[in-house]
């Protein structure tokens, strides 16, 4: 049941229809539109919702569908039923198109039935349709909507002989034209035309008696006059006598195309159906997807759970003004069924009723609605509301006489299967006496078990929503600092109006507004004032809360990166000793192998000075054999070439040899990639290579291991110490650190350079700010270095 039979019109779903009407390609869709119901039929408005959604899902795809000729063929098939009726051609034509239009959505559904189950049932009403009746109108009439010449052997041969006759009378009319002309018997500049359907030659009027023939029209001014020369009469006739007898076959060949197309009109009335189902079920679908509206799971249990839910029309609207909307959290259900929502004037409480309507109304017509995917919703059998001011002259009823009227409706029918809105609940008569009936209303509708939103400015009825099982309250959030509206709808606790501090920001006197206090009563200034400081704390623990979930975030990150580091580190020591203890082990062995063969020699020797002099110089040539030497691998030659780098080229870093592939380049910097990583240069950085070499060269790298990211990142320390260093021999040092830093994914990087004269940092510094991969540059702390070391933040 609906109430009142204005609904539609009072929550704005005339102009959802209207909106629907407009993505229809034809009026089939749109008569469609026109039938739109509310439904509480759980299959039917579930199946609804499916096709809607199925197609959706086809407009994201992309995937190739039928977008036109959605015709009506039902005045074509009413005037082809009757016995001796023929459809004219361009008839036959539109019947042709919306056939093509048919089979088309029956190929697509064959090939991904399986993908839209909800939309292939549809194909149903096509089962008695046959496309050979396609294939007889296509050999009849053309891709011009035109009749075929080969559609009969008659009409072929009476075409030829008008093509001929037409060829012969404009050689005869070219060649009294031009004897007219040569005579001056025509105007200049003129020539033929054609008058009541046959061709003439313009002649002067004082000339027209010097050329025989029929006169058709005269020019606007009578000084021409258009002849049909009396040689071509006879020409013009047998044309004509033609054209008329091609019109007979015309007309034959059509009742006999008609006359086959007539036992299909049962199924071509189907396929009418079907074409106005299609195009309404598109869009709806094309609807929803302007609106980014999903479809909410349907449960069976009374329950209203939707995420960002948005007015549709409002969104739309603020879209064009450049502005964005605040979607709505709602969730009723269980022992929280009608939600009484209370606030400040404008702060919102209308639109969210408005919009809970108006997205439960379109869900029952089969209509997605734009709330998040996640959301549930159930349907209920009556939709009951009282908005807006229904005074009414003729039955003389007050404002106040018709709301009651709607209470008397709702208390009536009103069940547990009800979901009712009721805009100002109270309001329109003396407070004190209508804040008492709407309290025993809300009461009464509350022992129905109905559903609904119901907003108000009354005290008592945010009491008894607070006391009672079944109401819970709401409030409209509210920024008193600014007096301005957050439009944020909170369940579980009401709102205040906030009229005391609107009237003292507005700057009412303290005389009036004391009055008005006392008047009030100081337990409801308390009351009100209390709602009030809950609004300003619940603001700003939403701002803490957030500041703390950021920091919370932020250190979370900077924990997991330590570990990781840690981890790291914990990995680099144990690998280190270990290698050191094996090398300090197996050099241990030598040396006393060594030291053991040398106390033998000397005692064989018997302390001989010759002997003794050659033992030691071995000794000594063994201690320079196992002297800690830095081992220089030398690279293996690579045939540099000249030439412009472009994308796909392999290049090498001139300063440290890294090979890499060139991705993109853009004005003067290049993305390469050095195995899995991609790192930023600048093409100054490199050198053109002999693709024939890079084998043989990132082998090399592989032996030497500087690129390989496991030990890079073991290897590699975030500290680089400058002290010492001239100014040529840093650039490279920093350029390589900085390039390994960024591949290896490390953002904080510290350089020492001293303080001294200033001349490194200098140096450190300019060549940072040139650098892409940097972001931030800044002293290290007073007590760790101050100014003598650079902190580098990389992006």
């Amino acid at each position: 049941m609906l109430y009142p039979s204005n609904l539609e019109q009072k929550i704005n779903f005339i102009k959802i229809k209207d909106l629907l009407k407009a993505e229809c390609t034809s009026s089939l869709g749109q008569d469609y539109v026109d039938k739109v119901s509310f439904s509480s039929d759980y299959n039917l408005v579930q199946r609804l919702l499916d096709q809607t959604e199925e197609f959706r899902q086809i407009l994201i795809s992309g995937e190739i569908f039928p977008s036109s000729n959605f015709t009506n063929l039902t005045p074509f098939l009413e005037k082809a039923k009757l016995e001796g009726a023929f459809l004219e051609q361009e008839e036959f034509f539109e019947v042709k198109l919306s056939l093509q239009t048919l089979r088309g959505c029956i190929t697509f559904f064959q090939k991904w039935g399986e993908s839209y189950p909800t939309l292939s049932a549809l194909l149903g009403l096509l089962i008695d349709l046959d496309l050979n009746l396609l294939k007889a109108i296509d050999q009849i009439i053309d891709e011009k909507g035109k009749i075929r010449s080969n559609a009969s052997k008659e009409l072929q041969l009476i075409r030829s002989q008008i093509l001929y006759e037409e060829g012969r009378l404009r050689k005869v009319m070219e060649r009294i034209f031009k004897e007219a002309r040569a005579k001056g018997l025509t105007p200049e500049d003129a020539s033929m035309t054609i008058r009541g359907g046959r061709m003439v030659i313009p002649v002067s009027a004082e000339n027209k008696r010097k050329l025989r023939g029929f006169i058709h029209d005269e020019s606007a001014t009578g000084q021409t006059v258009f002849m049909e020369p009396e040689e071509a009469l006879d020409i013009n006739n047998e044309i004509r006598d033609l054209e008329y007898m091609e019109k007979r076959e015309i007309i034959r060949i059509l009742t006999r195309l008609t006359d086959q197309l007539r036992p299909a009109i049962p199924a071509l009335r189907k396929a009418t159906n079907f074409l106005g189902l299609v195009d309404f079920i598109r869009a709806k679908a094309r609807f929803a997807q302007k609106t980014d509206s999903n479809k909410p799971e349907l449960v069976k249990e009374r329950n209203l759970n939707w995420t960002r839910a948005r007015h549709p029309i409002l969104e739309m609207a603020l879209k064009s003004q450049g502005k964005s909307i605040v979607p709505l959290d709602i969730k009723l259900g269980g022992h929280e069924r009608l939600l009484v929502i209370s606030g400040p004037n404008a702060g919102g409480k209308s639109v969210t009723l408005k919009t809970v309507a108006l997205l439960q109304y379109m869900l029952q017509c089969g209509l997605l609605i734009p709330v998040h995917p996640d959301s549930k919703s159930s349907l209920f059998d009556n939709f009951f509301i009282d908005i807006g001011d229904e005074q009414n002259l003729e039955n003389d009823l007050s404002t106040y006489s018709s709301h009651l009227m709607s209470m008397k409706h709702f208390t009536q029918f009103a069940h547990k299967k009800t979901i009712l809105f009721i805009d100002e609940f109270g309001t329109g008569t003396e407070p004190q006496f209508g804040g008492a009936i709407a309290e025993s209303i809300l009461l009464a509708l509350n022992k129905l078990g109905a559903f609904g939103v119901i907003t108000t400015h009354y005290g008592n009825l945010k009491q008894v929503a607070n006391k009672n099982q079944g109401l819970v309250n709401g409030a409209m959030r509210y920024d008193v600092d600014r007096l301005e509206p957050i439009y944020q709808l909170e369940i579980g606790k009401p709102g205040s109006s906030f009229a005391l501090e609107i009237a003292s920001k507005i700057g009412l006197s303290k005389d009036i507004l004391s009055y008005a206090k006392d008047h009030i009563g100081e337990e409801r200034v308390r009351y009100d004032r209390l709602l009030t400081q809950l609004e300003n704390e619940k603001n700003q623990y939403s701002i803490l809360l957030k500041e703390i979930k950021e920091k919370d975030r932020l250190l979370q990150t900077r924990l997991k990166e330590y570990n990781q580091l840690k981890e790291t580190l914990e990995l680099t020591k144990k690998r280190y000793i270990q290698e050191a203890k094996l090398e300090a082990k197996a050099l241990l062995d030598q040396t006393n192998k060594k030291i053991e063969s040398v106390i033998r020699e000397i005692k064989e020797g018997k302390a001989e000075k010759e002997v003794t002099k050659q033992v030691r110089k071995e000794l000594e040539v063994f201690k320079e054999e196992i002297k800690p030497e830095k081992i220089a691998v030398k690279d293996p030659e690579i045939q540099v070439i000249g030439g412009e780098i472009e994308v796909g080229d392999w290049v090498r870093l001139k300063d440290n040899g890294a090979i890499a592939e060139v991705l993109s380049i853009k004005n003067k910097v290049v993305e390469i990639t050095i195995g899995d990583l991609k790192s930023t240069v600048k093409i100054s950085r490199l050198e053109k290579i002999s693709k024939t070499e890079v084998k043989k060269e990132l082998k090399a790298v592989e032996r030497r291991g500087n690129y390989n990211t496991n030990e890079k990142m073991m290897d590699f320390s975030s500290n680089l110490d400058l002290r010492g260093k001239r100014g040529e021999e840093v650039l490279p040092l920093i350029q390589t650190f900085i390039d390994e830093g960024y591949m290896l994914g490390v953002k904080n990087l510290r350089i020492v350079h001293g303080k001294g004269d200033g001349i490194l940092r200098e140096i450190t510094r300019n060549l940072l700010r040139t650098m892409p991969q940097v972001g931030k540059l800044e002293d290290e702390h007073a007590d760790r270095g101050g100014a003598g070391v650079t902190l580098v933040t990389l992006k």
